[in-house]
């Protein structure tokens, strides 16, 4: 195929320049000779300027240390660190050596050449293979010893992707019909190379005879160039500017050291090569002219900081400084005062904003394939417990009667409480599992959560009254029972009690729900009860079962809860994705308060920071080594605040009381919050400290106090919750102010250190350093910069710390956006301060959406292209926060290209940007999908045992999705969706059937649910999802849907043949006031493009006649069994009536009656009564005894045998007559045979027959047919065998408006890639065009692509389906059964933005035109209207199917 994801992930760039007529070659920007390239007079060497020369960053790895560094700022293709002008003239490189020659095919040879450069320093290696692809990758590691893996070298070609950490893959340049590539490999101790060739578009392997290519390497000297030196006065010069280029980071004596040995190589390399001394000093010294030694310039930015860093080295010199003391600064990052001010001249921003750099959005697509499967679980149930036996009897004796249920979880025993209302009366009843004898402490309310004493005539006997509560030894149930508890029950007949607290007393301990009374509502009406724990299915049972068992534990302090968490991760970890997820869930439940922070133990401030510290360094090390958790892990990280050993989480606690003694406010509120934070810090405490400032700062209104803390959820009651109450309101006198706002303000950092990471004030002050000094007891705490960040950034984050809380937001954004992007590369690497990297992306993150909701105002009257680029940086954040990224990334893409388009004008530039809306909504509804299936179960099975709010339970996705950028991202798509629709000229709906009809509204949730019902009166069927593969349900007259299903896909097909209402609203406000018309009779008008309803009386639907779902007339629908003729296989020539169905005799009419312009496969089949003939076939007697077994219970109406029948015909195994016949037919037919490639792919090919004809038992063919009544076994399946073309795009016609039934209009839809998205269950929409029969040549597009997945496949055979059934005059029976390739498909995000049917108008007026042609050619030979399947392969119309359109 001529596209390929090769293209799209590959960055590619031309790094050459035109050879001169010198003799000796100019250098090109990479400092490589244009001509030295494939030198070896044994091969043709490819022409220079269609060569990409590969060049990477010198390595890293200096004396076998491996230094970390910031990366360099340089353009796309630049290589080494500095760039040498056209006028230094470089020696030749030595000729390189044939090392291997390898015969891949018979058109395929692979040469390898290896020599070693001029220097010595780096080996060459050019690779040439005579084959070309732009997806051709090479996938390759070093050698080091025979007995150890690939190693990774540090020095690789640009654009080269990292493997698993297993390997490298790098793209070849085409050069001609070959494609080359060159490695430079630097590490001596790297002995040869191993690696196979991968052609990404073909999905196609190159082995060396099934094994790696293995290339030795010549030995070379380690050190770089012996018998040359340059004055040492340059060399300190080349060490400042590359200390200078590394953002002047803070050398041990180790690391100065090697990087003036490096300064050193690099000079000596520039000698080897041809430069002189005086031409080095040259370059040294200079400043303006061209042959000074400097980064490639940032245009962007316009950062020219090596002149800066030189003229500074230079004074320094001059003025008598030494070499040494120069070192010395070096080494201890002290440059002078106008070095070190530097950055403020390379600013991100101007005056009122920053200036974003472009970037290639490519380069940070993630996608890391994660194990969603759930853990094994044990077959055998567990007993069920004691609690659980007393319910189920308690609920078998009151039946509906019960209108509260909860299970409270101790540990590993439970309490139990029903409430029932049998007869009036309410009844409660009490039981926990306890061994030990206990009572129960209780009273009746009148008013929620009261104490008052109950009436004697409801206390059970032995209870005892007291002056406001009653209390009962709880009864043993009788050993006789097979369950052992304690219980309770009451009958109350008062009706004014609405609800019952209590406490329990067992072995001396009283026993509260999480620090409270227990509470039992006695509720009028059923409210939602705690749902049963269920069997853990979806989730990492094992993870969640253990963190259960654990709670008790955690509960006592956060200490102990991160200290287990901490224990837990490694089982975690090895549960997969569902293990991540089970820790997530269990601390988001802590940190929205749902479980306990703190009970009966006191623990130091140190002591959780600590516990902190080591959770969250394990955190850093799992998302360092497991890319495809991250996304998780930052979610966990969210939830826990940074930590910090020793000084930071002892300050907590020394320094409440610098601030009580130095403000005179030991008493009251003041001390009782200092025993509390010497007791347990929390989180509450950033409250709390937040609450008194916002009191202070308000004249010392207490409202406002209580407002702060109401706010972030503390109440009166959690400040008496804490084992040390806060029982007093702040007390402060008005001259206490000015030092209390100044030591608490003090105070929120440290707290912030530990308890909020995501803080932004408190995550940049980690990552850019800062120090607290100490006072008296009180310890100090320093806090270093991390090292390695961007030159610059601190300006950055200064500026958006700056304007953080502006009220217009987008100059805003963009800084918070550009400050992600630089943070982007330090995410990646492993680093010892990785947490406080997270920490600040996550702040970032946090205050984009922040400043998005606030900036919605900003919105209200800005017009559409404001709206998109408000767009553009929710989805870039959204993006750089999300793991499997892609299709956000193009989504970006698209919006980018949307923008474009309106700024030049287009008149397409809303229907385009419409596509790009549509495909980012089905981005975030698989986004918000993927957490339901990932969250939701652990939620619901976690929540059950741990006892946590029903409520809180059912809303735990739905929160977390609140939570992120992609609820914010929805609320804009929502704001500008019928602005593109009114530009665009598309109205409220978009009409695919336009049948008038009157009906009961019902609303669904899916199609698919329904699709097999029957409803007994007229129904218009609202439904929120619509696929494309479903049925319509007998009884429908109308299906409305905001989903987006093609106009030609399988459900708009059955709407239209079975006179069907069918349409999609993209109004939300319409599809709000339908569904409140739930059970109301409405009639739909619809027109070719809106809808209009209103609801009508009983009467009315008296004189309407709907023809529903049903087909033409069923009884005059009859399916003829057909018989086996003799043949296993047949050639196009042989097709006939009595062979073969509609669609392989269309086929065989094409050949040789369209115009040569239009292509048609070639074809051969396996005709009708195969199947059966080879299913009575000795060879497969067991299988058809088991599937007559099988029919016989589907006859009895057992449906769920469906899949086991299907199962049971891949049992099938070919009779050797079968294979003799079908090999000749293909082979005369110039068809490839696929046993020719091995048994292996026989076997391939003898499934996906077998799939064809299990498809005549899919579900919805099997209902289809029994729907109208035809005879199922009579139904028989012919197979047409045709060789798959290799398309670039795929097509549907209906050569009649199906929309608007004008036969004057070709209707048409095409997709990228095969067409199996189009006419399968494929979200979004196809593009769609209609072109006049009368004007072939001016197509109309009517609507983009917005479908996020293309299918391709390697060159391979497609086995479709032909069965009788198909040919029914009148019955949309096509699309029914199965095409099946013989390989499959590669599913492929898609980049429209790069698509030249999307982007190049004349390319695509060209194809859509051809496309229309090849339809008005097809009807005209038949002379009827057609619906007609093809492909569009370099420009090429082939068509693959034809039938009569329905």
């Amino acid at each position: 195929m001529s596209n390929s994801i090769g293209h799209n992930l590959f960055h590619q760039r031309s790094l050459l320049h035109p050879t001169g007529l010198d003799h000796r070659s100019k250098p090109n920007c990479s400092g490589i000779p244009a001509s030295s390239l494939f030198q070896s007079a044994s091969v043709n060497p490819p022409a220079a300027a269609s060569v990409r020369t590969i060049r990477a960053p010198p390595s890293s790895s200096f004396y076998g240390r491996s230094l970390k560094v910031r990366k360099s700022k340089v353009s796309v293709g630049a290589s080494h660190p500095v760039a040498l002008t056209p006028r230094s003239v470089l020696a030749m490189e030595p000729p390189s050596e044939l090392a291997g020659k390898f015969k891949l095919d018979d058109n395929t040879e692979l040469q390898v050449f290896v020599g070693n450069s001029s220097t010595g320093s780096v080996t060459i290696v050019n690779i040439q293979i005579t084959y070309s692809s732009d997806s051709l990758i090479l996938h390759w590691g070093g050698i080091r010893d025979k007995t150890e893996k690939w190693v990774l070298p540090a020095r690789n070609p640009d654009g080269t992707k990292n493997y698993k950490n297993r390997a490298l893959r790098t793209l070849f340049s085409q050069a001609g019909s070959s494609s080359v590539l060159r490695l430079e490999i630097e590490d001596p101790n790297i002995q040869a190379i191993e690696f196979l060739i991968f052609d990404e578009a073909q999905n196609k392997w190159f082995k060396n005879s099934g094994q790696n290519f293995h290339v030795k390497l010549p030995t070379r000297e380690k050190s770089t160039v012996p018998n040359l030196s340059v004055p040492e006065e340059l060399v300190q010069v080349q060490a400042y500017l590359r200390w200078e280029r590394k953002g002047k980071q803070m050398y041990s004596p180790q690391q100065e050291k090697e990087e003036y040995e490096a300064a050193r190589a690099e000079l000596l390399e520039e000698v080897a090569k041809g430069s002189s001394i005086e031409d080095l000093r040259l370059k040294l010294n200079s400043k303006n002219d061209g042959a000074e030694i400097k980064e490639p310039p940032l245009p962007e930015t316009k950062i020219n900081m090596p002149e800066e860093a030189r003229a500074e080295l230079h004074s320094e010199l001059n003025r008598g400084v030494s070499v040494d003391e120069m070192r010395k600064k070096i080494t201890k990052g002290d440059a002078r005062k106008k070095v070190t001010e530097q950055p403020n001249k390379k600013k991100h921003f101007g005056p009122g904003r920053i200036q974003r750099r472009e970037r290639d959005l490519t380069q940070i697509v993630t996608k890391y394939t994660v194990d969603c499967t759930e853990q094994a679980i044990p077959v055998e149930r567990q007993s069920a417990k004691p609690v659980e036996l007393y319910a189920k009897a308690v609920e078998e004796q009151n039946g509906d009667t019960i209108i509260n249920k909860k299970i409270y979880k101790l540990g590993d025993k439970e309490i139990l409480v029903v409430v029932s209302k049998p007869g009036g009366k309410i009844k409660v009843n009490i039981a926990t599992d306890l061994e030990e004898s206990t009572i129960l402490h209780w009273a009746l309310a009148k008013k929620p959560r009261e104490w008052s004493v109950p009436p004697m005539s409801v206390l059970p006997a032995g209870s005892v009254t007291q002056e406001e509560s009653a209390e009962t030894e709880l009864t043993k149930s009788s050993a006789e029972l097979q369950y052992q508890v304690q219980s309770f029950q009451i009958e109350i007949e008062d009706g004014s009690y609405v609800g019952m607290p209590f406490v329990l007393l067992s072995s001396g301990n009283w026993i509260k729900n999480k620090g409270s009374d227990f509470y039992v509502e006695f509720a009028s009406v059923p409210k939602q009860v705690q749902k049963d724990a269920g069997d853990g299915r979806g989730t990492a049972k094992r993870t969640l079962d253990r963190i259960a068992e654990m709670e008790e534990e955690a509960q006592k302090s956060f200490m102990h809860r991160f200290n287990i968490a901490s224990d837990l991760m490694d089982q975690a970890k090895d549960a997969g994705v569902l293990g991540v997820a089970a820790i997530f869930v269990w601390m988001r439940f802590m940190a929205t308060r749902q479980l306990i922070w703190n009970k009966n133990y006191n623990v130091k401030p140190r002591e959780i920071s600590k516990a902190q510290d080591r959770l969250t360094d394990l955190l850093q090390d799992i998302y360092s080594s497991y890319p495809q958790y991250r996304e998780f892990l930052r979610l966990i990280m969210s939830t826990v605040g940074r930590g910090g050993e020793g000084d930071v989480g002892q300050r907590i606690r020394d320094e409440i009381l610098v601030i009580q003694r130095n403000n005179e406010c030991k008493g009251g509120m003041m001390e009782e919050w200092h025993q509390k934070l010497h007791n347990n810090t929390s989180p509450d405490d950033v409250v709390i400290c937040q609450a008194l400032i916002d009191y202070i700062n308000c004249d010392f209104d207490l409202g406002v106090y209580w407002k702060t803390l109401n706010e972030n959820g503390i109440t009166k009651e959690r400040l008496l919750s804490y084992d040390r109450a806060i029982h007093s309101e702040p007390n402060f006198r008005r001259d206490q102010k000015d030092g209390l706002l100044r030591d608490l303000g003090s105070y929120m950092r440290t707290l912030k250190a530990v308890h909020s990471g995501a803080d932004l004030e408190s995550a940049v002050a980690n990552c850019m350093g800062y120090r607290a000094e100490g006072q008296g007891f009180m310890v100090g705490v320093q806090i270093n910069p991390v090292s390695g960040l961007p030159s610059g950034f601190p300006e950055l984050l200064q500026y958006v710390l700056q304007h953080v809380e502006d009220r217009n937001v987008e100059a805003l954004l963009e800084g918070l956006l550009e400050a992600r992007q630089e943070l982007r590369p330090s995410l990646v690497k492993a680093n010892s301060r990785l947490k406080d990297v997270l920490f600040l992306d996550l702040a970032l993150d946090s205050a984009v959406r922040t400043a998005i909701e606030r900036g919605y105002e900003e919105l209200n009257d800005a017009g559409p292209e404001k709206m998109m680029y408000f767009i553009t940086l929710v989805v870039e954040n959204l993006a750089l926060s999300s793991d499997n990224n892609e299709d956000l990334i193009y989504c970006l893409k698209g919006w980018n290209h949307a923008m474009n388009m309106c700024n030049s004008k287009s008149s397409n530039w809303a229907l385009y940007a419409k596509s790009i809306l549509d495909r980012t909504r089905l981005s975030l509804t698989e986004k918000a999908e993927w957490y339901q299936q990932l969250l939701q179960p652990s939620a619901e099975y976690l929540g059950s045992l741990l006892g946590v709010d029903q409520w809180a339970v059912n809303i735990f996705t739905e929160e977390v999705i609140r939570g992120g950028s992609a609820a914010a991202l929805s609320s804009l798509l929502n704001r500008l969706d019928p602005v593109l629709r009114k530009t665009a000229n598309l109205g409220s709906w978009q009409v695919i059937s336009p049948v008038e009809a009157v009906g009961y509204v019902l609303v669904v949730e899916e199609l698919l649910t329904v699709q097999n019902k029957t409803y007994d009166r007229p129904t218009i069927i609202v439904a929120r999802r619509v696929k494309g593969e479903e049925e319509i349900p007998d009884g429908a007259v109308a299906v409305l849907t905001p989903d987006m299903p093609d106009v030609l896909s399988h459900v708009s097909v059955r709407a239209r043949n079975g006179k069907v209402c069918f349409a999609t609203c993209f109004d939300p406000n319409i599809l709000d006031d339908l569904k409140v018309r739930e059970g109301k009779l409405l009639r739909l008008k619809p027109t070719s493009a809106d809808v209009v309803y209103s609801e009508v009386k009983e009467d009315e639907l008296e004189s309407y006649s709907p023809t529903g779902s049903t087909e033409v007339g069923t009884s005059s629908l009859k399916l003829v069994k057909k018989q086996f003729k003799g043949k296993y296989a047949i050639s196009s020539d042989e097709f006939t009536g009595e062979m073969v169905g509609a669609k392989s005799r269309n086929i065989s009419y094409l050949k040789g009656k369209v115009p040569s312009s239009i292509g048609v496969p070639t074809s051969v089949a396996l005709p009708f009564g195969v199947f059966e003939e080879v299913l009575a076939d000795g060879l497969n007697k067991d299988v058809e005894k088991k599937l007559q077994l099988l029919k016989g219970k589907l006859d009895g109406g057992e449906f769920a045998v469906l899949g086991e029948i299907r199962e049971t015909v891949l049992e099938l195994l070919p009779p050797p007559q079968l294979v003799k016949e079908l090999k000749t037919k293909m082979k005369s037919s110039g068809m490839p045979w696929p046993g020719d490639e091995g048994e292996k792919r026989w076997e391939q090919a003898w499934t996906a027959i077998k799939k064809v004809w299990a498809s005549k038992w899919n579900e919805r063919a099997y209902f289809s047919t029994k729907k109208i009544k035809l005879e199922h076994d009579y139904l028989c399946m012919a197979v047409l065998v045709q060789e798959i073309i290799n398309a670039d795009y795929a097509f549907v016609i209906h050569t009649t408006n199906p929309s608007s039934g004008n036969a004057s209009e070709i209707y048409a839809e095409v997709v990228k890639g095969l067409g199996e998205t189009l006419v399968g269950a494929y979200p979004g929409r196809a593009l769609s065009f209609i072109c006049n029969k009368n004007d072939l040549d001016s197509p109309l597009v009517l609507g983009y692509p917005s479908k996020p997945i293309g299918l391709f496949i390697r060159r391979s055979i497609i086995f479709r389906s032909d069965s009788n059934g198909e040919d029914l005059e009148g019955y949309a029976g096509a699309g029914l059964y199965d095409s099946v390739p013989m390989d499959e498909e590669e599913k492929v995000v898609l980049d429209y933005s790069s698509d030249p049917l999307m982007i190049d108008d004349n390319f695509q007026k060209s194809i859509l035109s051809k496309i229309a042609s090849a339809g008005h050619a097809v009807e005209e030979l038949y002379g009827s209207p057609q619906d007609i399947e093809g492909v569009v392969r370099d420009g090429k119309i082939y068509i693959v199917q034809t039938r009569p359109q329905m």
